[in-house]
C-alpha cells in the first residue's frame, strides 16, 4: 500500500530558510538514507507568487500557429514512444512547451485551452528571470556545497503543470537515467509553487531505493540508422555515484558498480517485484514554497492529477561537473556550457 506523509512515519520535513550556512549533519543524514529530503518554506510566498505569475503570462503569451504540437510522452505502453522530435531535442538551451497527451481529441484537436493543456515548459528557465534567481541562489549553492559537490552544473530546468483532470502520471523512474553522468550524480532541486496533494499528483518516493537500485538504463539520443529520436539503452559505466570516503564509483580509473551500503553483498539488487516496489512507495504532499531535494538513484513516481486543481512545480537537477556527461545524453549543451552554480 502506497503511504501518505501524513501518516506519523513520515520523515521529517525541515525548514533552512532563515539559515543559508547549508544543510544540518540530520538532515545530510536524511537525505542519504531516505534519497529526498524535504524542505519546507523554502521559497518566501512573494518569490512563489512571481514564479507563478510568471509562468501564467508564458502560459498566455506563447503562439500556437507556428507550433509543432508536441505531446510530452514517458512511453508508457506498447505502442508509444517517449518524446524524441527535434523540438524536444534542441530544447536543452530553450523555453519551450509541450503538451498534455490528453488535452487532444481523438482527431487531434485541443479539447482545452492552451494554458490549461501544457504538460511542461523546458528545458533552459533557469537563463530567464524570475526562475534564474531562484535556480542561482545562496539556499541552493549552500545545498549543492553540504552535499559535496565540487562543480555543480544546472540543467534541465522546466516548469511542470500537472493540469486539472488531464496531468498525466509519471511512472517510476530514476532522474539519472535521463542526464546520467558516469559515476550518476545528479539532483533534483523540485519546488512546490501550489500545494501537491495525494488528488493533484504529489510526488511519491520508495524510500531508500537509491542505495539497492542502481542505473541499469540511460535515455540517449538514437543515431538514424537506429531510427532517431529518443531510446533507451544499456548503462556501461557506474551505476551507482561516488560516495566520498567509500568506494563507491569510479576509483583508481576503474569503474566501481556498487559496495559498501549498497547491497548486502555488494551488488545492485534491482528493484524487485512489482508488489514489493508499491508497497516501499510513500506520498509526499507538501505546501507551496517547499523544496524537494531529489537523489537521482531514488525511485519516485506521480499519479494522474484527478482533481480540479493543478500541480504547478519549478524544478531544475544538478550535475557534477568534473564527471563525465558525453555526447549521447539527450540533453546537450550549447557552445557556452551548462550554467555553473558555484561562481
Amino acid at each position: 500500500m502506497v503511504q501518505s506523509s501524513t501518516s506519523p512515519a513520515a520523515p521529517p520535513s525541515f525548514n533552512i530558510r532563515s539559515s543559508l550556512q547549508g544543510l544540518t549533519p540530520s538532515q545530510v543524514a536524511t537525505y542519504h538514507t531516505n534519497g529526498y529530503l524535504i524542505i519546507s518554506n523554502a521559497l518566501n510566498p512573494e518569490t512563489v507568487a512571481s514564479l507563478l505569475s510568471s509562468t501564467k503570462q508564458m502560459l498566455e503569451d506563447f503562439p500556437l500557429n507556428d507550433h509543432p504540437m508536441t505531446r510530452f510522452s514517458t512511453g508508457e505502453g506498447s505502442d508509444k514512444k517517449h518524446v524524441g522530435d527535434d523540438y524536444f531535442l534542441t530544447s536543452g538551451d530553450k523555453v519551450r512547451f509541450f503538451f498534455e497527451e490528453d488535452a487532444f481529441s481523438s482527431t487531434g484537436e485541443l479539447t482545452k485551452p492552451k494554458q490549461r493543456a501544457i504538460n511542461k515548459i523546458g528545458h533552459a528557465l533557469h537563463l530567464h528571470p524570475p526562475f534564474d534567481a531562484t535556480t542561482i541562489s545562496p539556499l541552493t549553492r549552500s545545498i549543492a556545497h553540504s552535499l559535496s559537490f565540487h562543480n555543480p552544473l544546472v540543467l534541465q530546468s522546466m516548469i511542470i503543470c500537472k493540469q486539472p483532470e488531464i496531468g498525466g502520471a509519471v511512472p517510476s523512474h530514476q532522474d539519472s537515467t535521463f542526464l546520467y553522468t558516469n559515476p550518476p550524480s545528479a539532483v533534483g532541486f523540485w519546488f512546490a509553487l501550489e500545494d501537491a496533494t495525494i488528488r493533484n499528483g504529489a510526488l511519491g518516493f520508495w524510500r531508500g531505493s537509491h542505495r539497492r537500485v542502481g542505473i541499469g538504463k540511460r535515455f540517449v539520443s538514437l543515431p538514424e540508422e537506429e531510427g532517431a529520436g529518443t531510446g533507451f539503452v544499456d548503462v556501461e559505466g557506474a551505476r551507482f555515484p561516488r560516495v566520498e570516503g567509500s568506494n563507491i564509483g569510479e576509483k583508481d580509473g576503474e569503474v566501481d558498480e556498487g559496495s559498501g551500503e549498497f547491497g548486502s553483498d555488494g551488488q545492485d539488487l534491482g528493484r524487485g517485484s512489482a508488489e514489493e516496489e508499491e508497497e516501499g512507495y510513500r506520498i509526499e504532499e507538501v505546501r507551496a514554497g517547499t523544496l524537494v531535494i531529489i537523489h537521482g538513484n531514488v525511485l519516485h513516481k506521480s499519479e494522474r492529477n484527478t482533481s480540479g486543481k493543478s500541480r504547478f512545480v519549478y524544478t531544475f537537477h544538478v550535475i557534477e561537473g568534473d564527471n563525465s556527461y558525453d555526447e549521447r545524453n539527450w540533453l546537450q549543451p550549447n557552445e557556452k556550457g551548462f550554467t555553473r552554480l558555484f561562481e
